[in-house]
C-alpha cells in the first residue's frame, strides 16, 4: 500500500502540471479538476505512444518525463499551485460524513490495488502487452505471437508510462488512480448538490454506490474502469451545459470521448455525444473545428500506427480493415477464428450451436444466462425499457439524447460481442439515475454512501468464492487484502506460474507450466504463449509463430508450414 501511495503521488504530481500545461496550449479553460487531470494523462499518454514507435518504454523514458516535469513544473508554477489550493477549498467545503467516506474509500482502494490482480484478461495479455512496451516499444506483428497481445489498448500504453518496471516489478494501479479520481468528483459534486439541488449533480454524486463492482476491475490495468469512470464525466458535462455549450466545454467533452475510445473503442458511441452539439450548434461551435480537427487527427492517428505495427491492420478488432497489408499481418485464417470467437463470447455457445440460433434465439439465450451474466443482462434490459418513463418526471432533454446513445450502443454490442461489462456504464448510469428519484435527502444519500461500504470491507478483507455467480472459469476467488501487502503489493500475476523454454522453428520462447487456461501467460518472461496454443494452430491451421528476425524487436510473423491442408477447427 505504502509504495502505491508513493507511486501515485508522483503520478498526480506529473497529471497536474501536465494538465495545466495542456489547459493553457489548448485554452480549453477548465475549471473542473477531473478534466484536468484527463487533459494531463492524456498528453503523457500521447507522448508515450509516440515514444514507443521508437524505443521502450524504460528508464530512458523515465529520465525525459522527468526532465519534461521539471520544465513544465517551472514555467507553470504559479498556475499549478493555485489548483492544489483550489482543490485543498474545495475538500474542506465538504460536509464531515463526505470527508470520513473519502478518506476511507481511499484506503480500501490502496489495499484493492495491493492485492492480487482479479481480472482474467490481466493473465492472458495486459501483463504482457505492458511488459512489451517496457522493454521493446510497439513491436510488428506482435498479435501473430498470441492475438490477445493486438488488443493493445491505449490504457496499457499509459500504464506503461505509469509502472516504473525499471525500479519496481509490482506497479499496474493506475486503474485504482483513476477510480480515486472518480470518487473524487462524485463527493465534490454531491457537495454542491445539497447546495444546489441540480439532479445531474446527484447522479454523479451516487457513483461511489457501485463501488463493490468496480472494485474488482482496479488492481489489473483494466481499459473498462476508463470507460466507467469518464462516462460520468463526459455524461455530466453534456447534460450540464446541454442547452448552450460554450466552445471550452466541447473541445473538453471531445478530448474525453476522444481518451476514453483510445482506451476502450467499445465506447465508439459515445462520439455521438459531440458529434450532436457540433450539429445541433454549429454556428457557435464551427470555429473549434481546427482545434478540434487536430485532437481528432491526433488520436486517429497514434490509434491506427500503433495497430499497423502491431497487428499489420489500421483498425483492430474490426474486420472492416482486412487484409495482408504487411509480411506480418495476421493470415486471415487465424483472423476469421478470432471474429468467430469473439461474437459467440457472449452467448457461451459453440460454434455449431451458435450458426443454428435465430437472431431472435440469440437474445433469448443471452437474456437467460445463468448466474452474474443473466443478471446483468436482464438489468440493461430492464433499465433501457423502463427509462422512458422517467421523463416524464425528468424533463431535462440532455437526459434523453444520453438514453438515445446508450441505446445505440447496446444495439451495436448485440451485434458484436455482447458482454455486460461493455455495456457497464449505461447500468451503472441508469441505476444513479433511477435512485436519484427516490433517495434525495442529505440523510438518506449519506446512509446509502455508508451502507454500500459494508460490502466493499468484506471483498477486500475476506476471500470470497465466485463460482456459484459467475460462468466464467478462473473467476473463482476475489483478490483481498493481507497484512505483507501493507508496504509492498502482491505481484502483477494473481498465480505464481513457473515457465519452461521451448523452441518452434526459430522461435525460442516461455510456456507456463501446469495450467489449463488456454490463453495464460501470466507474468512470463519474453516472449510467453502457451504450448497448447502453439500446437492448435499448427494441427488446425498449419501456421506457427515465427520470429522476423533475431531480435525480438523486429517481431514476429505467422508462418505456413509445408505441404498444409487448411480446415477450421
Amino acid at each position: 500500500m505504502l509504495l502505491i501511495l508513493i507511486s501515485w503521488m508522483y503520478i498526480a504530481f506529473t497529471l497536474l502540471i501536465w494538465g495545466t500545461a495542456g489547459n493553457q496550449w489548448l485554452k480549453t479553460q477548465v475549471r473542473i479538476p477531473l478534466v484536468k487531470t484527463i487533459l494531463g494523462l492524456g498528453l503523457v499518454t500521447f507522448f508515450a505512444g509516440v515514444w514507443a514507435f521508437f524505443g521502450r518504454i524504460h528508464w530512458e523514458f523515465h529520465l525525459a518525463l522527468l526532465v519534461l516535469n521539471v520544465f513544465l513544473g517551472w514555467r507553470y508554477y504559479p498556475l499549478w499551485k493555485r489548483a492544489v489550493f483550489q482543490s485543498y477549498l474545495r475538500f474542506q467545503a465538504w460536509s464531515w460524513p463526505l470527508k470520513g467516506y473519502f478518506v476511507v474509500v481511499s484506503l480500501l482502494l490502496l489495499a484493492q490495488c495491493a492485492s492480487a490482480p482479479y481480472v482474467i484478461d490481466n493473465e492472458s495479455y495486459y501483463i504482457q502487452n505492458i511488459k512489451w512496451l517496457n522493454e521493446y516499444g510497439l513491436v510488428k506483428g506482435l498479435i501473430n505471437l498470441h492475438f490477445f497481445l493486438g488488443q493493445l489498448s491505449g490504457w496499457h500504453i499509459a500504464q506503461s508510462a505509469f509502472n516504473f518496471s525499471f525500479l519496481y516489478d509490482r506497479f499496474n494501479d493506475l486503474s485504482g488512480l483513476l477510480l480515486w479520481y472518480g470518487f473524487a468528483f462524485a463527493m465534490e459534486r454531491l457537495s454542491i448538490y445539497f447546495e444546489r439541488k441540480k439532479r445531474i449533480d446527484l447522479v454523479v454524486g451516487l457513483f461511489p454506490i457501485t463501488a463493490l463492482l468496480l472494485f474488482q476491475f482496479i488492481s489489473a490495468p483494466s481499459p473498462d474502469v476508463v470507460v466507467y469512470v469518464l462516462s460520468f464525466l463526459i455524461f455530466y458535462l453534456f447534460i450540464t451545459e446541454f442547452h448552450q455549450p460554450t466552445r471550452a466545454t466541447f473541445v473538453q467533452l471531445t478530448f474525453l470521448v476522444l481518451f476514453t475510445l483510445l482506451a476502450k473503442n467499445t465506447a465508439l458511441t459515445l462520439a455521438l455525444l459531440p458529434l450532436y452539439w457540433f450539429v445541433v450548434h454549429f454556428k457557435t461551435l464551427n470555429i473549434c473545428f481546427p482545434k478540434v480537427a487536430l485532437l481528432c487527427g491526433l488520436t486517429l492517428g497514434l490509434f491506427v500506427v500503433k495497430n499497423v505495427i502491431t497487428c499489420g491492420v489500421p483498425v483492430f478488432p474490426s474486420q472492416l480493415f482486412s487484409g495482408q497489408y504487411f509480411d506480418y499481418s495476421l493470415p486471415p485464417e487465424i483472423e476469421h477464428f478470432y471474429y468467430e470467437e469473439l461474437k459467440k463470447y457472449g452467448y457461451f455457445l459453440t460454434t455449431e450451436n451458435y450458426d443454428a440460433f435465430s437472431r431472435w434465439e440469440l437474445f433469448l439465450r443471452w437474456l437467460q444466462l445463468p448466474k452474474m451474466n443473466g443478471l446483468f443482462n436482464k438489468l440493461e434490459v430492464l433499465l433501457l425499457v423502463l427509462t422512458p418513463f422517467v421523463f416524464f418526471i425528468i424533463k431535462e432533454k440532455g437526459y434523453r439524447v444520453v438514453y438515445g446513445i446508450l441505446v445505440i450502443q447496446l444495439g451495436v454490442l448485440f451485434a458484436t460481442s455482447p458482454q455486460y461489462r461493455f455495456f457497464l456504464n449505461g447500468i451503472l448510469f441508469l441505476t444513479c439515475l433511477w435512485l436519484s428519484l427516490v433517495i434525495s435527502q442529505r440523510k438518506a444519500v449519506y446512509s446509502l454512501l455508508f451502507i454500500s461500504l459494508l460490502p466493499v470491507f468484506w471483498a477486500v478483507l475476506v476471500p470470497v468464492n465466485l463460482n456459484r455467480f459467475s460462468n466464467y472459469r478462473f473467476m473463482l476467488e476475489l483478490s483481498h487484502f493481507k497484512p505483507e501487502y501493507t508496504l509492498t503489493p502482491h505481484p502483477n500475476s494473481k498465480y505464481q506460474m513457473y515457465f519452461e523454454s521451448l523452441k518452434e522453428g526459430n522461435l525460442n520462447y516461455y510456456s507456463p507450466k501446469s495450467n489449463d487456461f488456454f490463453w495464460g501467460t501470466y507474468n512470463g518472461p519474453l516472449p510467453t504463449v502457451n504450448k497448447e496454443q502453439i500446437e492448435y494452430f499448427k494441427t488446425y491451421f498449419h501456421l506457427i509463430p515465427q520470429q522476423r528476425t533475431n531480435n525480438l524487436k523486429d517481431g514476429f510473423y505467422s508462418k505456413y508450414l509445408p505441404d498444409d491442408t487448411q480446415r477450421t477447427p
